[in-house]
């Protein structure tokens, strides 16, 4: 009997041995064939001669795919990722060839097919990666001959208030914009407005940044970044165009580049000027009180981009560029007040000459087993000299409102970055870096405006004012990645240690005001992501941020916004913190894709406003900032892409948010809970091979806060294009609101019930040429860089 079990043992494990010996393995990296880098999630499968799938699995954070316990043959390797061609090859596994090491397979950026679906390089398409969304610009009609900010008004997840520019993410206006990786010291709507479109190759919507990135912006980050030319010889395209409503406004651009293998260099130019208007009303319910405002917004934008990247050799990179802006500007303002006691006119203009000068320098050494080290020095000048007149006709030795302002508005910042990334431990990808931001902020008011104080009231001088508002950073971070099959999980720690430093001064205050704070705080970051099958996969994140106080909600200075509007700073503001959870889930389907997700914020010690009625005249309120015990925000979206037909392709998208307000009018504590809906339709027709168009339905919900509760509106762009000169060249034209239906309309019942309504140059009509010369494509540098942020989170 015992001999009976020994033959079997041994007739069992002869078989074993024996199948093992019949199967092989595949293993393999994914990279980018133009930047040579990593491509994440990327799809690979193994497939007979016949065409029956034999296995697939998608690639980790570093690109790398196995397929294991194949069997000898021959097979087909169909290698597939969102906005590249596929990648077919043949492969053979046999007993002398059973472990077959792949290398590098490198995806090309142009077409990409999935389940019927074609993205061209050219068409603008979306890409939920491990914690982003990823916008790809392409040739967006609807797009074109438009500056950054009105592009980012039909990108999902955020809002844009084209009364006053400012942006929202998940509904949340605690957003940190960036050009490139890098923050700029200019206003975020200023900023985009100065960048067109044609400069855009993607946009970054990252909600719960890793702790890799700076953890300001309590609700994420939009990360803005530039194209850059890298085809072999000299290349470039131009841009003139039009734009038409109350106004006309030209626009034009340049884009070049020069690279000869071994060096890169580019360049490119815009520039934008015209005159903007917009009409303000505002009437109180209560009382005979009207505030018509005429505003008239005349500019000169010019901005340019030069920069050059170094290929020393296959392991060491070096590249620098600057990126300048300059603007000559003028903002007038119109405002007639009537009430039962008179009439108010106060003409007023602004005289802006403000410019911002942006120095950049990289090198990256990379080392062996996929580790790199990189030094980054970035280093920012930013200055907005404004002349401010103000005018009173009626009464000209009226100092309240007839008077002079000039200001001096600079700012400077230094930023510095040392990152390495190593295998450690054979599969744990160690992440790891230190950072340095500096920013130094002078802002100083010469006037002869006086002011009412005190009761009785008394009208003394308002004096002259300096602030110096000084803020120093100090970071460390690292991130560890490690693969567990389809499971795939990161962890990473940020800590920061922040120093500020202020001093305010007054001409008609005997002491100096002292500002400071310091503090030190440890942000943790983890990301989990599952592929439950090649087509669908589901990520996990966590992250907690920070929003500390800017140097406007923490001035001592006064701002006059119009004779019934004030605001200041508070210095005893707190910062406030975010923990932020999400859950993505991402699914390719037959012809499209569809992406869903859903978010919980809790945000405490958050900043609010408080609005109180002046004790020297109950109709003008004063505006300033608090801290408020904490708030609960949530909410969903879904969005997706479906061909309907070969000419026809359709990418719609649905959000809601739930956000909760807190805030101080006439020291009465006021919360509000607001649902906030967002719907963007878009439509893309190709009508033959060089005639396209697109129409987009734009819808925004009802949204309310402490004071005001705006309208819902619905706008509808439409645009098309036509190729021209062998497909060199462009004619496009669109129409933005065609129906003119954005009716800006608010109400308030505090701190008084009022009604307002904002009439802007919503409704235009653009037609620009574009034309390309050169195209041949060549090797670009592959260093990492954090402008690119092509570390996409550091999870797969």
């Amino acid at each position: 009997m015992k001999r009976l079990l020994l033959l079997f043992l041994c007739l069992s494990i002869s078989k074993l041995v024996a199948q093992k010996k019949n199967f092989g393995e595949v293993h393999g990296y994914i990279y980018e064939q133009t930047k040579q880098i990593a491509i994440p999630f990327a799809s690979i499968t193994l497939k007979s001669e016949e065409g029956e799938i034999i296995a697939g699995v998608v690639s980790n954070k570093t690109g790398k795919f196995s397929l294991k316990k194949i069997p000898f043959g021959t097979y087909v390797l169909d290698v597939q990722f969102m906005g590249f061609d596929s990648l077919v090859k043949n492969i053979n596994l046999s007993k002398s060839n059973a472990k077959l090491q792949l290398n590098k397979l490198y995806l090309k950026e142009s077409n990409v097919i999935l389940d019927d679906v074609t993205v061209k390089k050219d068409e603008t398409y979306i890409v939920q990666k491990i914690d982003r969304k990823v916008i790809n610009i392409g040739k967006d009609i609807t797009a074109t001959g438009a500056n950054a900010l009105q592009v980012l008004q039909n990108a999902p997840s955020v809002s844009v208030d084209a009364q006053s520019g400012s942006i929202s993410l998940r509904g949340n206006e605690n957003v940190r914009i960036l050009i490139n990786g890098k923050p700029s010291n200019m206003d975020p709507a200023q900023l985009l407005r100065q960048t067109p479109s044609t400069l855009l190759k993607q946009i970054e919507i990252i909600t719960s940044p890793s702790a890799k990135y700076n953890p300001e912006g309590m609700s994420g980050i939009i990360n803005f970044i530039l194209k850059k030319n890298a085809d072999a010889g000299f290349n470039g395209t131009i841009m003139v165009g039009l734009e038409h409503s109350k106004h006309t406004r030209p626009n034009s651009s340049i884009d070049l580049n020069y690279n000869t293998g071994s060096i890169n260099l580019y360049g490119n130019y815009s520039s934008y000027f015209g005159k903007l208007r917009t009409i303000q009303n505002i009437e109180r319910v209560d009382k005979f009180l009207t505030q018509d405002f005429d505003f008239l917004y005349d500019y000169n934008d010019h901005s340019f981009r030069v920069g050059a990247d170094l290929f020393i050799d296959k392991k060491n990179t070096v590249s620098v560029y600057t990126y300048q802006t300059v603007s000559r500007n003028s903002l007038s303002n119109n405002a007639l007040f009537q009430s039962d006691t008179g009439n108010l006119y106060t003409p007023n203009i602004s005289n802006y000459d403000f410019s911002e000068r942006i120095y950049n320098i990289d090198y990256k050494h990379t080392l062996k087993n996929e580790g790199s080290i990189e030094l980054e020095v970035n280093y920012s000048d930013y200055k907005n000299p404004e002349e401010s007149i103000n005018r009173l006709p009626q009464d000209p030795s009226n100092r309240l409102y007839h008077y002079n302002n000039d200001i001096d508005d600079t700012q400077k910042s230094w930023l510095i970055n040392l990152d390495f990334e190593k295998i450690i431990l054979d599969s744990v990808k160690l992440e790891t870096g230190l950072e340095y931001r500096s920013q130094l902020m002078h802002n100083s008011i010469i006037t002869n405006q006086e002011i009412e104080v005190g009761s009785p009231v008394t009208i003394v001088p308002r004096g002259n004012t300096n602030f110096n508002y000084d803020r120093f950073i100090y970071s460390a971070y690292f991130n560890l990645n490690k693969e567990f099959g389809k499971l795939s999980l990161q962890a990473g720690m940020r800590f920061e240690q922040y120093n500020v430093f202020g001093l305010f001064s007054n001409t008609e205050q005997i002491a100096n005001v002292p500002y400071s704070d310091k503090e030190f705080n440890i942000y943790p970051s983890v990301f989990a992501s599952y592929a439950i099958t090649s087509k669908d996969n589901v990520q996990l994140a966590y992250s907690r941020r920070v929003e500390r106080p800017s140097f406007t909600q923490v001035t001592p200075i006064q701002e006059w916004v119009s004779p019934l509007t004030t605001s200041q700073g508070n210095q005893n503001l707190s910062l406030q913190f975010t923990n932020s959870f999400e859950i993505n889930y991402t699914r390719t389907i037959p012809k499209g894709y569809i992406i869903f997700g859903t978010f919980y914020r809790r945000l405490s010690n958050r900043i609010g406003r408080t609005i109180q009625q002046s004790e020297t005249n109950p109709d003008i309120q004063i505006m300033s900032y608090d801290n408020y015990d904490f708030a609960d925000n949530y909410g969903v979206e879904l969005s997706g892409s479906y061909k309907i037909y070969k000419w026809w392709n359709i990418v719609p998208s649905v959000e809601a948010y739930i956000q909760q307000s807190e805030g101080i009018i006439n020291n009465q504590m006021e919360s509000v809970k607001n649902t906030y809906f967002k719907t963007v339709f878009r439509n893309s027709f190709k009508i033959n091979k060089g005639f396209n168009a697109q129409l987009t339905i734009n819808h925004r919900g009802r949204r309310k806060n402490i004071q005001f509760e705006v309208e819902p509106f619905t706008t509808v762009d439409l645009g098309a294009s036509l190729n021209i000169l062998n497909d060199k060249g462009t004619i496009s034209i669109r129409g933005a609101d065609i129906f003119n239906n954005f009716n800006y309309k608010y109400f308030s019942d505090n701190p008084f019930p009022q009604n307002g309504s904002y009439s802007l140059e919503n409704d235009l009509f653009y037609i620009g040429f574009s034309y390309a010369f050169g195209g041949s494509e060549g090797k670009t540098r592959s260093r990492k860089e954090r402008d690119d942020n092509e570390s996409r989170g550091g999870l797969f």
